[in-house]
């Protein structure tokens, strides 16, 4: 079924569009939960959370590409999930992806500091946009999914170790960036 057609379906508000949602997209949408989460639990409770949220946003939105706005919603549930189940405990997988990026980004945003943050998400998307596809894809992958490397190395049908030092490179071109923008000290 057609992205459109799904979106119609939920337009119309019939449950049709939920079992067409997770027939098209489910397997995306469990993949960026348990890339984030590493817990089949949560990792369904996130699913049934990320399509509660596409049901109530729906009407009026209209989700073009339909993926990506369902991913971005189930991405953004999982990091909500793990930051308070964080409290508790760490997720290794996701957290080593967030400390490969750690010396490129400041940390612990304040109220106070959420116009610098706005700031500092335009000044990575511009960044985003000086990359070629591949480091782009990468980059995207690694730190926005939080792809494994050997998935990463699946997909661009590469090796693990040339996609790790891509992406150590990326970080370090994003690094050299944010302190030309003056973001970094």
């Amino acid at each position: 079924m057609e992205d459109s057609q799904i979106v119609a379906l939920f337009h119309e508000r019939s449950e049709q569009a939920i079992a067409e949602l997770d027939r098209k997209y489910g397997a995306a949408v469990r993949k960026t939960a348990a890339n984030i989460l590493n817990d089949r639990q949560d990792e369904e409770e996130c699913v049934n959370d990320t399509y509660l949220g596409v049901w109530n946003s729906v009407p009026p939105q209209k989700p073009d590409p339909l993926l990506s706005y369902v991913c971005k919603i189930a991405r953004n549930l999982a990091v909500k999930k793990f930051h308070a189940r964080s409290a508790q405990k760490r997720n290794s997988a996701y957290d080593l992806a967030l400390d490969e990026l750690e010396e490129c980004i400041p940390s612990a945003l304040s109220v106070e500091d959420e116009l610098a943050a706005k700031e500092l998400s335009a000044a990575i998307g511009r960044f985003l946009d000086t990359l070629g596809y591949e480091d782009r894809f990468c980059f995207v992958r690694r730190y926005w999914y939080a792809d494994a490397v050997s998935d990463i190395a699946e997909m661009t049908h590469s090796g693990s170790h040339r996609v790790s030092v891509r992406l150590f490179r990326t970080r370090e071109k994003l690094n050299r960036y944010l302190k030309e923008e003056g973001l970094l000290a």
